[in-house]
């Protein structure tokens, strides 16, 4: 089993004849992923990779009953492109653009509102369940078929977690990148509900950042509701307060913003913490072993 995509997804790529979409979509189909076909405004009736290309999202879910949709449209064109596969009933919206402007993710969210939807991003690299699907921008070969579940706000400790992981014979049931924006589309308790509710996930990594309150609700949420046990790190020990780090959700913005801070009240909530980004895989390894 998997949480949000898995071997029966069907999935269209917006923005597929691309130079990204169409490199990241042959790599996916390599691998196992159902790509059923793409959408690119004007290029409707053409073929891209031997894949049909639509003008819309909703033509494309009429001829392929496709449910899953990765976007790979630039930055200004995307909100228009998250909520045109809203409107054609899409469950599952990968969003790998970064730097989308934070009003069009608020107006977004606000359209979003109500509709039985999944939105992972933006600034992800997307979500992958070994040897069943993928949609976006992770390197596979480093993923392996398992029982963990890893969310992570960082795309490279993302990596890091798993390739340690798989190292040691730990393979994952899903890895959800849920990006590092202030305004994202899904958060932490959102994948940890679904992991708990998945019987073929076993325990969870879950992987935060300095900026905003996030891993902390998610602890508390956990402690009150999750029976299977979850490692957790945040990186940006040494990050300056009210500097921007890298992307516009990691900032520390007060006292209880810093990692150790956030990394001391998990711990207090009953998640099994590490300190060290290169003891991920180790710790997950004694903790779940």
């Amino acid at each position: 089993m998997s949480v949000f995509v898995h071997q029966e997804s069907r999935v269209i790529i917006q923005g597929l004849t691309g130079q990204h979409a169409t490199f990241h979509a042959e790599e996916a189909m390599q691998n196992g992923t159902t790509i059923v076909g793409g959408v690119t405004p004007g290029k409707g009736g053409q073929t891209h990779l031997d894949l049909p290309v639509f003008d819309t999202v909703d033509q494309a879910v009429g001829e392929t009953g496709a449910d899953v949709s990765g976007i790979f449209v630039p930055p200004p064109f995307a909100a228009d492109a998250i909520m045109e596969a809203l409107e054609a009933g899409i469950g599952v919206i990968v969003v790998i653009a970064d730097g989308i402007p934070v009003q069009d993710m608020v107006r977004v969210k606000r359209y979003a509102a109500g509709r039985d939807a999944i939105i992972i991003g933006p600034n992800t690299p997307g979500i992958i369940t070994p040897g069943g699907c993928k949609v976006g921008i992770m390197p596979s070969h480093i993923y392996t078929p398992g029982r963990i579940g890893v969310v992570s706000r960082s795309g490279t400790l993302n990596y890091e977690a798993v390739q340690q992981m798989s190292a040691l014979g730990m393979g994952q049931s899903t890895s959800v990148g849920i990006g590092g924006d202030p305004v994202n589309g899904t958060d932490f308790v959102t994948v940890l509900q679904a992991f708990e509710n998945d019987p073929e996930t076993d325990a969870v990594i879950m992987i935060g950042e300095i900026g905003g309150q996030q891993e902390v609700e998610a602890a508390r949420w956990a402690k009150e509701n999750m029976s299977k046990p979850v490692v957790g790190f945040v990186a940006g020990v040494s990050a300056p307060p009210g500097r921007r780090m890298g992307h516009a959700g990691a900032i520390i913005s007060g006292e209880s913003d810093t990692a150790t801070a956030k990394m001391d009240r998990m711990e207090d909530l009953g998640v099994h913490v590490v300190r060290n980004p290169a003891l991920i895989g180790e710790t997950a390894n004694r903790v779940f072993g």
